[in-house]
């Protein structure tokens, strides 16, 4: 039952992926056609799908709803989302750099090899540190 659970979130949380990925896309692309300094709209794009993935992998693929979270733990809880994704997107530019410079992988497979690797470990990074509740409510989650 735990595995299945397990699949259902992991899948979830691939859905929100894609939709971030749909926003962080399209918005990107709306502030380059308004005139947006290319760097400055991919700091928005990005942000904008970042908010979009902590509330709703916040309250649909890990349960943990606001109302039974208290202030002090949502605003940790949002501090280890943003550590967690800076973290990751770091080691997504290392990872890149390393297959395609120091490897000379081709830019397209080494976004594949990464994305596969990053997207297993930010799925395990959110569940057990990101959105981890303590006591007894994390038993029966």
């Amino acid at each position: 039952m735990a595995s299945k659970k397990v699949f259902f979130q992991f899948l979830a949380f691939n859905l929100v992926g894609l939709l971030n990925t749909a926003i962080d896309f399209l918005l990107f692309t709306l502030l380059l056609w308004l005139g947006t300094y290319y760097l400055i709209a991919q700091i928005i794009a990005y942000g904008a799908g970042m908010i979009n993935s902590f509330v709703l992998n916040s309250r649909y693929t890990f349960h943990k709803r606001d109302g039974l979270v208290s202030k002090p733990q949502q605003i940790n809880r949002g501090l280890r989302f943003a550590l967690w994704n800076a973290l990751l997107l770091g080691l997504t530019l290392l990872l890149l750099a390393a297959f395609t410079e120091w490897w000379g992988m081709n830019e397209v497979v080494s976004k594949v090899i990464v994305t596969v690797i990053t997207v297993a470990l930010n799925f395990y990074g959110s569940k057990k540190w990101v959105f981890a509740v303590s006591g007894s409510r994390a038993k029966s989650s």
